[in-house]
């Protein structure tokens, strides 16, 4: 079976692509959708129905159409809710209108493209001529297409310590996926909890664990001790950064951030002002300047771009303050049995001072992955065999400007794309849902395009 166009992945890449490929192509066109996530579109981030694990970004600028910006505003007024100024909605609303929105669009049956939904994952891929790239899918089926779009997204970061250092007994009292909220019905009230991480995955649960009847103490172990700031209740008016003219040096850029702020202007409005210009930025930073920025201010990159909705933070403060959360910054040295707990030493950072605490559960929210491929076996079979070239820094894949893929000596896959965060190496900021949807609207008109220069067409499978 060959299909004009698969998309190859089952989160929110996935289905922006597939909405704009919807509306771009006619109704001779086919589309494949592989994946194995009965929560087709809503992946990790917007299957949560916890009602505080809110969005990070007001609800007027996540509308899935870029010529669309007040549709999600519009959808949650048709269900009830009421997004007045800066509303920051719950992301299991932000998951059920893209499942609306998608719906929608397939319920057009007369004038719309063949869209087939494969319940598989695909294991590896071959492309053995110009013409089609060959998918081998755990079903034991073939599927070949004309088009592709990889929409993987990326997976959960390892813990930083070495799973096999933790004692073989302990294993069952570490929580690698915090998103599998089954979890939350093992731990008792009092139980003692160390999460590691102190970015949003931990706010989130630690207010699920709370709502959950949680009462004990929860310590949180990072690198730096940094946690998310939280956006403004009124948000202030984006400042246009000054850069410097000549030079992309990250400690000029920070300097001059630092001098505009010192001057007045407010750190929120000065991050607002430098979003439509940060891929842009990262494009023109050297591999070297990339990877100054990376070691040494990444962090502080993120608790102010990555904000928390204000609702989060008014009941996250408080933990804080009452000291039912402690944040520690330092080092895992050893994680042990501890008179039937669990025993961690760290490391103080700073400092060559060690700590050590005893709780009964640690849970891993050091986030994903900075996209990797060591979450896909079809990701390394196709590195592996050269289909797709890794960015040098490791971020993702490598593409182009246009998304295309890169084969490793930078040759450029004409017909094989990625979307989403695994281009994190050509755009950087593109794990948002108002950057993913651009390069989306962008990827679908450049099929689009392809495709209509082109005479043959694709079968789809029988439906």
């Amino acid at each position: 079976m060959t299909y004009d166009v698969a998309v190859v992945g089952s989160g929110f890449s996935a289905i922006a692509l597939t909405i704009n490929l919807l509306r771009q192509l006619g109704p001779e066109r086919s589309i494949a959708i592989i994946g194995d996530d009965p929560g087709f579109g809503r992946g990790t981030a917007y299957r949560s129905e916890f009602y505080l694990h809110r969005l990070n970004v007001p609800a007027a600028r996540m509308s899935a159409f870029p010529d669309q910006p007040d549709d999600f505003l519009n959808w949650l007024k048709e269900k009830g809710r009421k997004p007045i100024g800066d509303y920051f909605a719950a992301r299991g609303d932000y998951g059920l209108y893209l499942r609306d929105r998608l719906a929608s669009l397939i319920r057009k049956r007369d004038d719309r493209v063949a869209v087939d939904f494969i319940k598989a994952k695909a294991t590896a891929c071959m492309m053995p001529g110009e013409a089609d790239v060959e998918f081998h899918l755990d079903n034991d089926t073939v599927l070949r297409a004309k088009h592709v779009a990889l929409c993987l997204g990326v997976g959960n970061a390892e813990m930083p310590i070495a799973s096999d250092l933790v004692p073989q007994k302990m294993q069952h009292r570490i929580i690698q996926n915090p998103w599998r909220l089954g979890w939350l019905s093992s731990i008792k009230p009092d139980d003692d909890i160390c999460i590691l991480g102190s970015g949003l995955t931990m706010i989130d649960q630690v207010l699920s664990l709370r709502s959950h009847g949680h009462r004990g103490k929860i310590h949180v172990i990072s690198r730096r001790g940094l946690i998310p700031h939280a956006h403004a209740t009124i948000k202030p008016e984006p400042v246009e950064p000054r850069l410097p003219a000549e030079s992309r040096e990250i400690s000029e850029i920070l300097a001059g951030f630092r001098s505009q702020v010192r001057e007045g202007a407010d750190w929120r409005g000065l991050m607002d002002g430098l979003r439509h210009r940060t891929q842009y930025l990262w494009q023109e930073l050297n591999d070297a300047q990339r990877s100054r920025f990376m070691r040494h201010a990444l962090a502080w990159w993120n608790i102010h771009r990555h904000r928390l909705a204000p609702p989060v933070w008014s009941r996250f403060r408080p933990l804080i303050e009452d000291g039912t959360v402690t944040v520690h910054a330092g080092f895992i040295r050893e994680i042990r049995e501890a008179d039937g707990r669990i025993g961690i030493r760290f490391r103080k950072r700073g400092t060559p001072e060690t700590h050590e605490i005893a709780v009964d559960w640690i849970v891993n929210c050091t986030g994903m992955e900075r996209a990797g491929i060591a979450h896909s076996p079809l990701l390394q079979q196709m590195c592996e065999t050269s289909v797709i070239g890794m960015d040098r820094l490791g971020l993702g894949v490598s593409v182009d400007a246009r998304s295309r893929i890169c084969c490793p000596d930078g040759t450029v896959r004409q017909r094989l794309y990625a979307v989403g965060a695994l281009t994190a190496g050509q755009f950087w900021e593109i794990t948002a849902v108002p950057d993913i949807r651009n390069q989306a609207k962008q990827v679908a008109e450049e099929i689009a395009g392809e495709l209509t220069g082109g005479a043959e067409l694709g079968h789809r499978q029988s439906a």
